[in-house]
């Protein structure tokens, strides 16, 4: 059973960056990876996804060009930095990995989740 375990995140100040990691327990190879959020009272949303194998990748409009999902499938890891953050980005935030290598970044297609870590933009 894929295990993924988040690091990174914490408080920042509007426009300041942030990188998010979450390490996997295998590798990563077989895997379509994503980032997803999650803020208080809204359900959890696809920020970015990227397919294995190819180059699709996907980003909610909100995080276009601030947002870069990456992978180093040497270190069965994958990282989300975070450029001129705003309050509206304050969430939790948890990895995902799914199998199908269908595209897509909804929360339904993904069945393994890192355990969330706190992300908070303010003053």
């Amino acid at each position: 059973q894929l295990q993924l375990v988040q690091s990174g995140g914490g408080l920042v100040q509007p426009g300041g960056s942030l990188r998010l990691s979450c390490t996997a327990s295998e590798s990563l190879d077989s895997y379509q990876i994503g980032w997803f959020r999650q803020a208080p009272g809204k359900d959890r949303e696809g920020v970015s996804c990227m397919r294995r194998g190819d180059d699709w990748s996907y980003y909610a409009d909100s995080v276009k060009g601030r947002f870069t999902i990456s992978r180093d499938n040497t270190k069965n890891t994958i990282y989300l930095q975070m450029n001129s953050l705003r309050p509206e980005d304050t969430a939790v935030y948890y990895c995902a990995a799914e199998t199908s290598n269908i595209k897509g970044c909804w929360v339904g297609l993904y069945d393994h989740w890192g355990q969330g870590t706190q992300v908070t933009v303010s003053s």
